[in-house]
Protein backbone atom coordinates (compact mmCIF):
# COMPACT_ATOMS: atom_id res chain seq x y z
CA UNK A 1 0.00 0.00 0.00
CA UNK A 2 1.36 3.46 -0.91
CA UNK A 3 1.88 5.82 2.01
CA UNK A 4 0.03 9.13 1.67
CA UNK A 5 2.41 11.95 2.45
CA UNK A 6 1.34 15.37 3.59
CA UNK A 7 3.11 18.24 1.86
CA UNK A 8 2.91 21.71 3.44
CA UNK A 9 1.41 24.48 1.30
CA UNK A 10 2.08 28.18 1.86
CA UNK A 11 -0.69 30.55 0.77
CA UNK A 12 0.43 34.17 0.32
CA UNK A 13 -2.88 35.99 0.07
CA UNK A 14 -4.05 39.30 1.57
CA UNK A 15 -7.80 38.86 1.04
CA UNK A 16 -9.49 37.09 4.00
CA UNK A 17 -12.41 36.01 1.80
CA UNK A 18 -10.06 34.31 -0.67
CA UNK A 19 -8.10 32.76 2.20
CA UNK A 20 -11.35 31.28 3.51
CA UNK A 21 -12.44 30.10 0.06
CA UNK A 22 -9.13 28.29 -0.47
CA UNK A 23 -9.22 26.74 3.02
CA UNK A 24 -12.80 25.57 2.46
CA UNK A 25 -12.02 24.12 -0.97
CA UNK A 26 -9.13 22.11 0.50
CA UNK A 27 -11.33 20.88 3.38
CA UNK A 28 -14.19 19.98 1.05
CA UNK A 29 -12.01 17.56 -0.86
CA UNK A 30 -10.26 16.34 2.31
CA UNK A 31 -6.77 17.32 1.19
CA UNK A 32 -4.30 16.25 3.85
CA UNK A 33 -1.74 18.96 3.18
CA UNK A 34 -1.10 21.43 5.96
CA UNK A 35 -2.00 24.94 4.81
CA UNK A 36 0.00 27.87 6.19
CA UNK A 37 -1.50 31.28 5.43
CA UNK A 38 0.30 34.61 5.41
CA UNK A 39 -1.28 37.93 4.46
CA UNK A 40 1.56 39.73 2.69
CA UNK A 41 4.69 39.26 0.64
CA UNK A 42 6.77 40.50 3.55
CA UNK A 43 5.21 37.97 5.90
CA UNK A 44 5.72 35.27 3.27
CA UNK A 45 9.46 36.04 3.11
CA UNK A 46 9.62 35.93 6.93
CA UNK A 47 7.91 32.53 6.85
CA UNK A 48 10.32 31.16 4.23
CA UNK A 49 13.41 32.57 5.91
CA UNK A 50 12.16 31.60 9.40
CA UNK A 51 12.28 35.11 10.81
CA UNK A 52 10.25 36.82 13.51
CA UNK A 53 7.06 34.95 14.37
CA UNK A 54 8.20 32.04 12.17
CA UNK A 55 11.63 31.56 13.76
CA UNK A 56 10.59 28.22 15.22
CA UNK A 57 8.48 25.56 13.65
CA UNK A 58 7.90 27.03 10.21
CA UNK A 59 7.70 24.07 7.84
CA UNK A 60 9.37 24.48 4.47
CA UNK A 61 6.49 24.47 2.00
CA UNK A 62 6.34 21.96 -0.84
CA UNK A 63 4.23 24.42 -2.83
CA UNK A 64 3.44 28.13 -2.66
CA UNK A 65 0.13 29.59 -3.84
CA UNK A 66 0.76 33.28 -4.52
CA UNK A 67 -1.59 36.19 -5.10
CA UNK A 68 -0.13 38.91 -7.34
CA UNK A 69 -2.05 41.96 -6.20
CA UNK A 70 -1.18 42.72 -2.59
CA UNK A 71 -0.28 45.98 -0.83
CA UNK A 72 3.36 46.42 0.10
CA UNK A 73 5.45 43.70 -1.47
CA UNK A 74 3.32 42.44 -4.33
CA UNK A 75 3.40 38.94 -5.73
CA UNK A 76 5.89 39.74 -8.50
CA UNK A 77 8.41 41.21 -6.07
CA UNK A 78 7.91 38.25 -3.73
CA UNK A 79 8.51 35.88 -6.65
CA UNK A 80 11.60 37.83 -7.76
CA UNK A 81 13.17 37.71 -4.29
CA UNK A 82 12.30 34.09 -3.70
CA UNK A 83 13.60 32.83 -7.03
CA UNK A 84 16.86 34.79 -6.55
CA UNK A 85 17.48 33.04 -3.23
CA UNK A 86 19.47 29.81 -3.67
CA UNK A 87 17.82 28.26 -0.60
CA UNK A 88 14.27 28.97 -1.78
CA UNK A 89 14.28 28.98 -5.58
CA UNK A 90 13.45 25.29 -5.95
CA UNK A 91 10.06 25.61 -4.18
CA UNK A 92 7.33 25.52 -6.84
CA UNK A 93 5.10 28.60 -7.00
CA UNK A 94 1.63 28.74 -8.52
CA UNK A 95 0.34 32.25 -9.08
CA UNK A 96 -3.33 32.20 -8.03
CA UNK A 97 -4.83 35.56 -8.91
CA UNK A 98 -7.83 37.42 -10.29
CA UNK A 99 -5.66 39.15 -12.90
CA UNK A 100 -6.38 38.26 -16.50
CA UNK A 101 -3.63 40.58 -17.75
CA UNK A 102 -1.50 38.97 -20.44
CA UNK A 103 1.47 40.97 -19.11
CA UNK A 104 0.99 39.51 -15.61
CA UNK A 105 1.09 36.01 -17.10
CA UNK A 106 4.27 36.81 -19.07
CA UNK A 107 5.93 38.52 -16.09
CA UNK A 108 5.07 35.66 -13.75
CA UNK A 109 6.64 33.04 -15.99
CA UNK A 110 9.68 35.23 -16.63
CA UNK A 111 10.07 35.42 -12.85
CA UNK A 112 10.05 31.60 -12.80
CA UNK A 113 6.53 30.90 -11.60
CA UNK A 114 5.68 27.25 -12.14
CA UNK A 115 2.07 27.96 -13.05
CA UNK A 116 -0.51 30.71 -13.43
CA UNK A 117 -4.14 30.11 -12.46
CA UNK A 118 -6.98 32.62 -12.42
CA UNK A 119 -9.04 32.49 -9.24
CA UNK A 120 -12.49 31.07 -9.76
CA UNK A 121 -15.44 32.91 -8.25
CA UNK A 122 -17.49 30.07 -6.75
CA UNK A 123 -16.58 27.50 -4.10
CA UNK A 124 -17.36 24.66 -6.52
CA UNK A 125 -14.99 26.06 -9.13
CA UNK A 126 -12.35 26.70 -6.46
CA UNK A 127 -12.64 23.07 -5.34
CA UNK A 128 -12.04 21.91 -8.91
CA UNK A 129 -9.02 24.19 -9.34
CA UNK A 130 -7.52 23.11 -6.02
CA UNK A 131 -8.11 19.46 -6.89
CA UNK A 132 -6.29 19.97 -10.18
CA UNK A 133 -3.37 21.67 -8.44
CA UNK A 134 -3.26 18.95 -5.79
CA UNK A 135 -3.40 16.11 -8.31
CA UNK A 136 -0.75 17.62 -10.54
CA UNK A 137 1.79 18.75 -7.94
CA UNK A 138 1.45 15.97 -5.40
CA UNK A 139 0.37 12.90 -7.39
CA UNK A 140 1.60 13.26 -10.98
CA UNK A 141 4.82 15.27 -10.64
CA UNK A 142 8.02 13.61 -9.53
CA UNK A 143 9.22 15.41 -6.41
CA UNK A 144 12.82 15.76 -5.31
CA UNK A 145 13.64 13.77 -2.16
CA UNK A 146 12.84 15.48 1.12
CA UNK A 147 15.75 16.68 3.19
Amino acid sequence: MTEMLSFPILLVEDDPADQKLIRNSLKKQRILNELHVVSSGEEGMDFLRRRGAYERGAARPSLILLDLNMPGMGGKEFLRRMKNDDELKDIPVIVLTTSDSEQDVIDSYRLQANGYVRKPVTLEAFVEVMKGIEDYWFLLCERPPRD
